[in-house]
């Protein structure tokens, strides 16, 4: 975790934590990165899109300031998604590509996501060197001047380009299909409809008028229950809810009852395992994934990996041993044949394609997994080593463990950013949940970590 990017970019308040002087930095730094290093080869590129917030026209033309002035061309997409420039930065040959977003977040915050050539979270070792320059700690850059000052391009067909792969994915057409889409007034309020419509299905879209201020307003994938009551009052096939960048999916069936990312892989590893498209037979998640999920993988007899919390801990697993699906349950789904990253649309697209491949709907597709009662409580310690390492809370953990063996699970992670534990069981009821959940908590107390319970 670096001081100023986290695992998705650099995020804050809007003008406080991340200003428009911030932007103008980060470009002016990568457009000499990539000036240095393309030498021989030309002007680098850069590609920059953005989500409905207010503050992202400061960052996008702050950023196109300090990589132009720095000898960088910079392309605009504009109001797009966050996968929509990961697929155009790695087809379309950019040496690196920016979104601004602050994804799930309300308007007020915002955040500049980097990335590399392949469309994939920037390497850390840049990044590093990036905060080394926003701190000062590196040699200004020389300001271009004459034929040597970049170039800002529109680049509005790029977005088309990346809408016409994506109508590309399915093999048949969603015609006679009722599909609704909460487009939570962010990146996905023209694309989504535009995909769903030239695949043939009848469209209804809500959260689809953004003003700048109301992404993620009551809407979205964070706050799903007006998509729900919206299918079910308009008896719809299926609805799909997105959130501000439109990287996070989840579904609601026919019957108004969510489908989240845990059930999303579930039915996906299911269909693409019958079908051959599932070589490695394995599904890849989070420590945070529901016991339930792991349940169901393994009466298919699927197997499956667990990675720290972060889409981009995910993909690193799945790049490296081969896996072809994976994901969170907040809905971060990643089919690596189609992206390098979460991609709500896509995983809308193929979640579409299975019910009609199959001829079901998505509450009989859903069929074969339970997600366990849950319970999540947040306690801040003293010191969150000695916490984890302290033998009175292994014991309390272990304890646990022992009591519900392959009927829950127990979890004590920390957080990254703040002095907090978290500590979470999934069982057969919230009660056995709490029990266990509280029982680890007293552990910490009685050993004089506990400072409270958040």
């Amino acid at each position: 975790m670096g001081r100023y990017f986290g695992t998705d970019g650099f995020r804050g308040k809007a003008g406080i934590d991340l200003t428009a002087e911030h932007a103008f930095k980060i470009g002016r730094f990568l457009g000499w990165y990539y000036r240095k290093h393309r030498a021989e080869s030309g002007v680098p590129k850069v590609v920059i899109g953005k989500d409905t917030r207010r503050s992202s026209y400061m960052y996008e033309n702050a950023l196109a300031a300090g990589l132009t002035s720095s000898g960088a061309d910079a392309y605009l997409l504009h109001v797009t998604t966050t996968p929509c420039v990961s697929y155009i930065t790695r087809t379309e040959q950019f040496d690196c590509g920016i979104m601004i977003s602050a994804s799930h977040n309300p308007y007020t915050d915002n955040g500049i996501k980097l990335m590399n050539a392949e469309g994939e979270k920037m390497d850390d070792d840049l990044q590093d060197e990036l905060e080394d320059y926003l701190d000062g700690k590196l040699p200004e850059i020389e300001f271009m001047s004459g034929s040597d000052i970049g170039k800002t391009i529109d680049f509005y067909s790029g977005r088309n380009r990346y809408i016409g792969y994506l109508t590309g994915i399915p093999s048949r057409s969603f015609e006679n299909f009722k599909i609704g889409l909460d487009c939570a007034n962010g990146s996905a309020w023209m694309i989504a409809k535009a995909v769903f419509d030239a695949l043939g299905a009848k469209t209804y879209a809500i959260n689809d008028t953004p003003d700048g201020l109301n992404v993620n307003l009551n809407c979205g994938s964070t706050h799903i229950d007006g998509l729900r009551a919206f299918v079910k009052e308009n008896r719809l096939d299926a609805g799909f809810a997105f959130d501000g960048d439109a990287d996070r999916c989840l579904a609601v069936d026919e019957n108004g009852e969510e489908i989240n990312g845990d059930i999303i892989m579930y039915i996906a590893a299911k269909y693409m395992k019958k079908n051959g498209l599932l070589p490695s037979n394995t599904v890849v998640t989070t420590v945070m994934s529901n016991f339930g999920l792991y349940k169901a993988l393994d009466a298919l007899g699927i197997g499956y990996e667990k990675t720290k919390v972060g889409d981009r801990y995910v993909y690193e697993n799945m790049k490296e041993f081969d896996h072809m699906i994976g994901g969170e349950q907040s809905g971060h789904i990643i089919f690596r044949k189609y992206e390098h990253t979460g991609d709500g649309l896509v995983t809308a697209v193929m979640l579409t394609s299975i019910m009609v491949a199959t001829s079901l709907p998505l509450s009989a597709l859903r069929q074969g997994i339970t997600m366990y009662p849950q319970v999540l409580k947040n306690v801040e310690v003293d010191d969150k080593t000695a916490t984890l390492e302290d033998p009175a809370v292994k014991e309390a953990v272990k304890t646990a463990e022992a009591i519900l063996g392959d009927e829950g699970r127990v979890l004590l992670r920390a957080s990254g950013t703040e002095p907090v534990l978290r500590v979470m069981s999934e069982a057969g009821t919230t009660e056995i949940c709490e029990k266990h959940v509280d029982a680890i908590i007293d552990s910490m107390r009685a050993s004089g970590h506990l400072v409270r319970v958040r």
